[in-house]
């Protein structure tokens, strides 16, 4: 669900931190799951019933392989919120901010709003969907109703159909795919990928290629070391 953390220094820090750019090519092309390995992974580390979970997930992926890309994005938002609940870092891992791996967010059975935007990224990258056409995306999102000021700091996973198209939101929130028309209690701040940063809602990234997020580069090295490859 929604940060904790207001949209301060440390949201700065972040953003600035994106600009750093690195030559990885990681998240370019489609991602590969060892599904043997990650099966194994899985049960080793958080037992048998986990792993069925890991099985399930293979399962739906392998079924939705062949659909339209909506159709895609649909299914993987319901498995991601069939099998994980909304729970804080600090309660979970101990630490005010923590981007968990698909195996860590399925095995846990819990992780907060990143953690969901992650697990349904690499879900839908495996699934056959561009880098190009998905984006992290961190937001405003009010809360107390529409009239309301108040605002956390969120982040949600958004599917263009093409790069000018009106995004649809995968939220934590919420277990409804909505067009971002739809979601007028987001207002988004900056989004990401593997090929630059747009600011709010800009149709052009402003980085020529894949910049550095320390987070998020260390999450996709983790990932790796859990049988997902590019």
């Amino acid at each position: 669900m929604r940060l904790t953390k207001a949209l301060g220094m440390s949201w700065l820090l972040v953003l600035i931190s994106i600009f750093f750019l690195f030559s990885t090519g990681t998240a370019t092309s489609r991602v590969s799951v060892d599904f043997a390995r990650f099966q194994q992974l899985m049960e080793s580390r958080y037992g048998g019933q986990k792993a069925q979970v890991a099985r399930a997930w293979e399962a739906m992926l392998r079924e939705i392989a062949n659909l339209p890309d909506e159709q895609k994005v649909v299914r993987v938002n319901q498995f991601v919120h069939q099998n994980v609940r909304y729970r804080t870092d600090i309660r979970l891992w101990g630490v005010e901010d923590y981007w968990a791996t698909p195996m860590e967010t399925f095995g846990k059975g819990f992780g907060d709003c990143e953690d969901y935007a992650i697990a349904k990224y690499i879900s839908l990258r495996q699934a056959g969907i561009s880098d190009q056409n998905l984006r992290l995306i961190y937001v405003r999102a009010r809360t107390g109703g529409a009239r309301s000021s108040v605002t956390e700091a969120h982040m949600v996973l958004g599917y263009y159909a093409t790069p000018t198209s009106e995004p649809l939101i995968l939220d934590s929130l919420i277990s409804n795919v909505l067009p971002a028309s739809q979601r007028p209690d987001l207002s988004p701040v900056f989004s990401f990928n593997s090929q630059g940063l747009w600011a709010g809602n800009a149709v052009n990234p402003q980085a020529s290629s894949t910049a550095r997020l320390s987070r998020w580069r260390d999450v996709l090295d983790r990932i790796q070391q859990e049988g997902v490859s590019w």
